[in-house]
């Protein structure tokens, strides 16, 4: 696992330092064991946690590291987990409902000693905090709907980093008041978007 995350960071130009590596490595190899027991992802192999690894760290060098973290439905881990291992500053709040995968993600921050992470196992319109710097989202839903899901913890200079398909642009024309801007990346756009009175 390590050397296909090694040689996929080179491909994409991403400098981690060793510990970040091996953490992230643990992180595929655990997933990967886990997953035959309990199917937490359809990511079943190597090659495939390790480039759903690298799909979750690409923003990583257009988005400045924010104080705080929130991202909505981690799953088995991406991006939030992942985005947690490499901005070890940033406090971040995984938003989970489902049992299984809520519990591997408490598993996996405790064995990587992840002290900047914690699990919240419910529905992220339930959570009561204080506003985050940056959410994240991955393939949960659409954008309109993140949003509104999110309005109690997000405030004007929040900032939202979704991870999403061919449906973006249709899907920003069904927001306002919102700058966005769209990273490409094969079939993956990655989203920014930030209040226009921010």
């Amino acid at each position: 696992m390590q050397k296909l995350i090694v040689k996929a960071l080179e491909k994409e130009n991403i400098k981690l330092n060793s510990n970040k590596i091996e953490q992230l490595a643990e992180f595929g190899n655990k997933l990967e064991w886990w997953n035959k027991t309990h199917n937490i992802t359809g990511a079943r192999t190597k090659e495939a946690i390790v480039e759903n690894i690298i799909d979750a760290l690409i923003p990583v060098s257009f988005v400045s590291e924010p104080k705080s973290l929130l991202d909505v439905g981690t799953g088995a881990g991406f991006p939030g987990l992942i985005l947690a291992i490499v901005l070890d500053s940033t406090k971040a709040v995984l938003a989970e409902p489902l049992n299984k995968r809520a519990s591997f993600l408490r598993y996996i921050s405790t064995h990587l000693k992840l002290s900047n992470v914690e699990v919240f196992k419910d529905r992220v319109e339930r959570l009561k905090q204080s506003p985050f710097e940056l959410i994240s989202s991955r393939a949960v839903t659409d954008t309109a709907l993140l949003l509104e899901l999110t309005k109690a913890v997000s405030n004007n200079s929040t900032k939202f980093l979704f991870y999403k398909g061919s449906r973006v642009y249709k899907e920003i024309e069904e927001i306002s008041g919102y700058k966005e801007k769209i990273i490409q990346r094969g079939l993956r756009n990655y989203l920014i978007l930030e209040r226009s009175n921010g």
